[in-house]
């Protein structure tokens, strides 16, 4: 906390510094190739060094503004048996950022007329067929607010009332998708990564390959490999839709851009996907407002985020509006016994940290 409380003051007078005549304004959005887009760049090395060495993180992260990379690092293993390295090529499980994809979709099969927001999900879910699933809409699934837990239980609150995270809502949503497309929700997918250009992604059903990340549980001395993966991903337990894609630092980072630039989407339908309809108190990054299958926070700076997690494979997704900047965490190693909030100490001390950068790049 003492390292970024230094930075940010250095950082905040180098900007002040930077300031131009009043005369001659300039968008202080545009981090042009000067000062302090170097100084920036060396501040963001020295944050992730540190969290590298504290947390002994094993993975990939990697800060973005615009097309510009303003720093990456990789470290450690993608298969710990045979020491194989990690690098700008491995592909990880992202866990729910998977959600964000699924909504996606959902949200281009109502442009394409083939949904509606406010369609009840019975109209194409057979499980939905049941007295008390019968009114929960699509709006619902997306964006956690339907009551629903697992398929066949008891609804935990009246449909529209509450907000429980569910899985089982999100591969819901992944069976609308394949009932109004004719096609595999797997296949949906792939032709909107064709769509994007994501050429490294897929999905736990569909992936082969050598550069996937063995998912871990332990630590980089004492570790076990969680089986079957990615295969299981695709399990009931999980579900492609809700947690099943792979992809790597490089194509999240064109994801973020295509999306939140407005080449994936209409502008309207992107509003929509970012509109608070819910709030939610997530267990490790606090009370924050939810749009549909994407998080975002509820103060300063605005961002939209979400964070992944299946057995061994810690992930989190940032993108901040402002700035047009992406911050991607990947890792494939988890130590369960310790908990999720250990887990995710190096992702949230990199959120932290970008918060805090952000706020100064916007007060200056």
């Amino acid at each position: 906390m003492k390292f970024s409380i230094t930075v940010a003051a250095a950082f905040s007078i180098l900007l002040s510094c930077q300031k131009p005549e009043a005369t001659k304004p300039v968008d202080k959005k545009v981090i042009s190739d000067s000062a302090v887009a170097v100084y920036q760049k060396k501040l963001y090395t020295l944050h992730l060094d540190s969290v590298f060495s504290k947390y002994k993180f094993n993975g990939s992260v990697a800060v973005f503004k615009d097309s510009m990379l303003v720093c990456r690092k990789n470290n450690g293993f993608s298969d710990f048996k045979n020491k194989k390295a990690i690098d700008n090529q491995t592909i990880f499980a992202i866990g729910s950022v998977s959600k964000q994809f699924t909504a996606v979709l959902i949200l281009l099969k109502i442009e394409e007329g083939k949904l509606k927001l406010e369609d009840q999900a019975s109209k194409y879910v057979k499980e939905f067929q049941r007295k008390d699933y019968e009114n929960i809409t699509i709006h619902q699934l997306l964006n956690h607010t339907s009551g629903l837990n697992n398929f066949g239980e008891k609804l935990l609150f009246r449909s529209g009332s509450g907000f429980n995270y569910s899985n089982d809502g999100f591969n819901a949503l992944g069976k609308i998708i394949e009932k109004v497309s004719g096609k595999s929700y797997d296949q949906n997918v792939m032709d909107l990564f064709k769509k994007v250009g994501m050429k490294n992604s897929s999905t736990g059903n569909l992936f082969e390959g050598d550069n996937f990340a063995g998912a871990y549980l332990g630590n980089e001395k004492n570790f076990e490999k969680i089986a079957n993966m990615p295969k299981r991903l695709g399990n009931k337990e999980i579900g492609i839709p809700a947690g099943g894609i792979l992809s790597t630092i490089d194509d999240l980072h064109l994801w973020n851009k295509s999306l939140y630039l407005g080449k994936i989407v209409q502008p309207e339908t992107l509003k929509k996907f970012l509109t608070k309809s819910a709030e939610r108190q997530h267990p490790i990054f606090g009370k924050m407002d939810y749009g549909y299958g994407i998080m975002l926070n509820a103060g300063s700076p605005a961002s939209y985020f979400h964070s992944g997690y299946v057995k061994g494979s810690p992930s989190l997704n940032i993108y901040y509006p402002e700035t047009k900047t992406s911050v991607i965490i990947l890792s494939n190693i988890a130590d369960e016994k310790k908990g999720k909030s250990h887990t995710f100490k190096p992702h949230r001390e990199i959120k932290n940290f970008t918060d805090m950068m952000e706020n100064i790049l916007l007060t200056n």
